[in-house]
């Protein structure tokens, strides 16, 4: 796997933090005007799509100076607002067609870069809401000359249900979602039934899914889930947990977990072959 000199992982499920004023370099803009012009969309879908309850919250933190030039420079050729007006041609958005990955919560975008260097002939389309983390990614893609990155800013329901069509990933990538450990919560999570359900239709056969946790109930809750699930299966022949992969690098924050006695829990299952199409439950 290529070394990539990255830069460290954002915390993954720490509340919100007080807002933060630009980096030292970024000037102050006036008040109304956009964060960033050339930019990501603080709300891309608006208010075109129905309230529901969601798996994420969006983290407000400071973006350094070299993040905001990443998503000022590169923003209108590498990255995507997901508004859900339209279907997107992965072809187009990545100039070639070689099988497309999606990504969502990649974080500081650390294994995002590692594993897109090791994979060429691949393409992450990586789907996050933190500013910094997708100004960190179009850094080190730019920097590294990753040209099969791509980095979507928004809900991944909404890609996956609106802008995405039938069969067009060759797989699904969830790495260190938020737990949402209280149990009032546990309806926030993203790998739920009717996840699976959408997300099979996007997901051609032999796709893969590959999940990991270090917190072992919600690991325990996706073996179930995807166990359960009539278009996937195992692609560990005895079942249960698969050992991490080689290709998904350790990260900081998972190191530092790790070093905590965190139990951390790789999933990969593939998708099976079509079955008659059945009603999807709403999501």
């Amino acid at each position: 796997m290529s070394e990539l000199n990255t830069s460290p992982e954002a915390p993954r499920s720490a509340p919100e933090a007080p807002r933060q004023g630009p980096g030292p370099d970024v000037p102050a803009r006036p008040k109304g005007e956009p964060r960033f012009p050339d930019g990501p969309q603080a709300d891309p879908a608006g208010s075109h799509f129905e309230r529901r309850i969601r798996s994420f919250q969006p983290r407000r933190s400071r973006v350094t100076t070299g993040q905001a030039d990443a998503l000022q420079r590169l923003w209108s050729r590498w990255g995507l607002d997901i508004d859900g007006q339209r279907v997107v041609d992965l072809g187009e958005m990545f100039g070639n067609g070689n099988p497309v990955v999606l990504e969502i919560g990649f974080g500081m975008g650390e294994a995002t870069a590692q594993m897109a260097a090791a994979d060429p002939d691949t393409n992450v389309l990586g789907v996050d809401v933190h500013t910094p983390g997708q100004g960190n990614l179009l850094n080190l893609a730019d920097h590294h000359g990753l040209s099969n990155v791509r980095v979507a800013n928004g809900d991944a329901i909404i890609l996956l249900r609106e802008m995405l069509a039938p069969d067009s990933l060759a797989g699904l990538r969830v790495y260190f979602p938020d737990p949402w450990p209280k149990k009032r919560h546990h309806k926030r999570r993203l790998i739920q039934p009717e996840f699976l359900d959408l997300a099979a239709t996007r997901l051609r056969p032999g796709a893969v899914v590959h999940c990991a946790t270090d917190w072992e109930p919600y690991a325990e809750q996706m073996l179930d889930v995807l166990d359960a699930h009539p278009d996937f299966e195992n692609t560990r022949a005895e079942g249960g947990f698969s050992p991490r992969p080689a290709f998904r690098p350790v990260t900081r924050f998972e190191g530092q977990g790790l070093d905590k006695g965190h139990v951390v829990n790789d999933l990969l299952f593939r998708r099976v072959q079509h079955r008659e199409p059945q009603e999807q439950r709403p999501l």
